[in-house]
């Protein structure tokens, strides 16, 4: 079985547009029904396409392009490397910074519990010292001794003044008796023939 021969002649045939009748004539929606323009039949030889066509080889040999396409390339390289070195050292320095800071937020933390410590203990020991147990304790080791009765002044209403109570003198504190403290010894002199 063979195939027909194809003919440069026969003209392929499109589909008819939407609305067109059998004889060519479009058909609107409404009025008239107009004739669809046809474009005019071209007679003579059909232009052809141009000729694809392989480009020959360059005369450059393969290594020779190879390093012009390196050559091309390494400063891109270079480039993007340098941004990636640069881009480790700066995170690497930020990280250190930021663990330094870390660091002294602790020390600094571990310092001011310290002192937060050192605060409590010494308000502990004015509320402790202020007692009056603590504060007679105080007087006695200071030489004070304990006052008696006193005495005090009444002012009237005409400006006079009178005494109340009796004043009496305190009770001198009883001494300790003091052993006699020794003279230094001497250190023993050297001999000049030593």
């Amino acid at each position: 079985m063979t195939r027909p021969a194809r003919t440069p002649s026969a003209v392929p045939t499109r589909p008819a547009p939407r609305g067109a009748t059998a004889t060519g004539a479009v058909r609107g929606a409404t009025g008239p029904v107009r004739a669809a323009p046809t474009a005019p039949r071209r007679t003579g030889p059909v232009p052809s396409r141009p000729q694809l066509r392989l480009v020959p080889p360059t005369s450059t040999p393969p290594r020779a392009r190879d390093t012009v396409t390196a050559g091309r390339r390494a400063p891109f390289v270079l480039l993007v490397v340098l941004m990636l070195a640069a881009t480790t050292v700066s995170l690497l320095l930020l990280n250190t910074a930021i663990a330094v800071d870390s660091l002294e937020a602790t020390q600094r933390r571990a310092a001011i519990a310290d002192r937060a410590q050192e605060v409590d203990r010494l308000e502990q020991q004015v509320v402790t010292g202020s007692t009056a147990a603590e504060l007679a304790r105080a007087a006695t080791d200071a030489g004070l001794v304990p006052s008696g009765a006193a005495a005090h002044l009444v002012l009237g209403p005409d400006g006079a003044s009178a005494v109340r109570g009796e004043a009496v003198p305190a009770a001198p504190p009883a001494v300790a008796p003091v052993a006699p403290v020794a003279p230094p010894a001497a250190p023993p002199a050297e001999t000049p023939g030593d």
